[in-house]
């Protein structure tokens, strides 16, 4: 009997693990503080007067940004809830381009709210369905009754959008030329577009050092960040007619491994002769096309022979621009409307693009093709010269030009604005809590919770700007109440004002992704009760 009680006793211990309900509590709990810190960790840099963070690199460089998805890719972070805030901030950063930060936060704040929820005794999945429908509502009320449509040929508006996106940015000073720049681009590139949607891809950023970024240009056409490898006595070329190929002009070689072995000087000319020949006929090859412009994938080696095919096309006066790389191919042949060629065989007149003119930028390695007479409907490419003094300010600008262009495509997809300024949240939160009046049972507590938690967006605003952020959301909630709907916090004033005076507007789908993605996320952590490691 003694062994078999035992044995009872044993196995009763076991379930009792097994039925211990505090752990899911424990490993949500664990959850939700991980992924709030990293909510903190990027709170202070939302907003126009939102602080900056450097961030030092394994092998020495230096990052100094306040773009969101930007900072939390640089950080490493360990804890599995908390990188699906970072996986959060990429996935608002593919949807919207803008609003990396703020979502977040959100997602920050609404786990807040979740926690004090779960302390209350209410179920994570009546929380988790509680908010889903929040957040439809809140989708909802935007395009219903706060979204402002903008008519895409309005230049003016457009520009003003972009200029709210670059004024949280390192680069805002430059916000009155980047962003006209990046309202052009985009548009330019729209015009061949079948659906209501931009390839940012058709939008080239070349980077080069040793300007201001004053001197940053919008260049039309093709610009190709690679000099003339030869002097053919010209730095332009007029009237060009330019092959692009992708076979190596250079004799060709066995593919098995072998050795030959010459001792006979007069065979060794022999052999040069031929090699020598061969380059010649192939650039014969590409005069009789015509081809005054060869662009080359593959770079030519610098040997002895190879610099004879370099001799060769100078004398034939055909201006060359090798190492032109893989990824590069696709966007050349869509700007200049040809296909590459891949053989000698292949290369005639019909294969080549014309261009007015080919010519070589001052000082900055680049060469530019303008004038390009392209009969593919979907050959239109615009290229962003950007300059500046020092390498931090030159990927800060990049990062920030992405994010306006980002921010036009937003309104190409989705053609709405909102007032900026803490105005969205605000109303949304306005609205929800007076909807909350009208549930029955613990959704009412939830939606209650969902609407004290996007107060977050304008507290912040208010905090980083320096304002009294409790007195400041207190007035932004009464003037909302009095029918304000467009009151926002006005940073550079420092006070609550109309914020569609102030020209601050921001896309509908920046903010609707941002909420929509942050409930998902949320949900996503309070299903998880247990953390389970897997080992292979």
């Amino acid at each position: 009997m003694a062994p078999q009680a035992q044995s009872n006793k044993s196995g009763t211990q076991m379930m009792g693990q097994f039925k211990d309900k505090s752990k899911p509590d424990d490993i949500r709990d664990s959850n939700i503080q991980a992924a709030k810190s990293v909510a903190d960790a990027i709170r202070t840099s939302l907003g126009p007067r939102g602080m900056d963070k450097m961030i030092q690199q394994d092998d020495g460089n230096v990052i100094i940004s306040n773009d969101g998805a930007t900072i939390l890719k640089q950080i490493q972070v360990v804890h599995p809830a908390a990188k699906m805030l970072v996986e959060l901030s990429k996935a608002q950063d593919v949807e919207a381009g803008d609003g990396t930060t703020s979502v977040v936060i959100i997602a920050g704040a609404l786990l807040d709210a979740s926690s004090k929820l779960l302390a209350k005794g209410i179920h994570p999945t009546t929380i988790s369905d509680a908010f889903l429908d929040a957040a439809n509502k809140c989708v909802e009320i935007l395009e219903g009754k706060m979204s402002i449509p903008v008519d895409l040929n309005d230049t003016d508006s457009l520009v003003r959008v972009a200029s709210t996106a670059l004024n949280s940015k390192v680069v805002s000073q430059y916000s009155s030329l980047l962003a006209p720049m990046a309202v052009k681009a985009v548009l330019r590139v729209k015009d061949n577009c079948k659906t209501n949607d931009v390839d940012l891809k058709d939008i080239k950023i070349i980077k080069r050092l040793g300007a201001t970024l004053e001197e940053t240009e919008l260049i039309e056409g093709l610009c190709i960040d690679h000099r003339f490898a030869n002097d053919f006595g010209s730095k332009k070329v007029e009237k060009a007619k330019i092959g692009l190929i992708q076979f190596c002009i250079s004799p060709p070689k066995t593919d098995m491994d072998n050795q030959v072995v010459v001792s006979d000087y007069t065979q060794m000319d022999r052999i040069l002769k031929e090699e020598r020949n061969y380059i010649l006929n192939i650039v014969k090859q590409i005069k009789k096309a015509g081809c005054n412009v060869l662009l080359i994938q593959k770079s030519i080696l610098r040997d002895a022979l190879n610099e004879m095919a370099i001799h060769f096309f100078s004398k034939a006066k055909i201006a060359l621009i090798q190492n032109i790389e893989r990824e590069e191919i696709e966007f050349i042949s869509k700007a200049l409307g040809c296909r590459p060629i891949a053989s000698l065989d292949h290369f005639v007149a019909s294969a080549l693009a014309t261009a007015d003119l080919v010519e070589e930028i001052p000082f900055t390695k680049v060469t530019r093709i303008s004038g390009i007479k392209s009969t593919s409907p979907t050959g239109k490419t615009v290229n962003v010269l950007l300059r500046a003094s020092n390498k931090m300010m030159l990927e800060e600008a990049e990062r920030s030009i992405h994010d306006a262009l980002c921010v036009i495509r937003c309104l190409v997809k989705k053609p709405a604005l909102l007032p900026g300024g803490g105005a969205p949240e605000i109303e949304l939160a306005l609205q929800l809590s007076q909807l909350s009046s009208s549930l029955v049972g613990l959704k009412a507590h939830c939606f209650q919770a969902f609407a004290e938690a996007l107060e977050v967006i304008p507290y912040t605003l208010a905090e980083n700007a320096g304002l009294n952020p409790l007195q400041t959301v207190t007035e932004l909630r009464q003037r909302h109440f009095a029918g304000e709907n467009t009151a926002g916090i006005n940073v550079r004033k420092a006070m609550v004002t109309n914020i569609l005076d102030e020209n601050v507007l921001q896309p509908l789908l920046v903010t609707a992704s941002a909420i929509k993605l942050a409930a998902e996320t949320v949900r996503s952590i309070l299903k998880i009760d247990d953390i389970v490691h897997s080992v292979r």
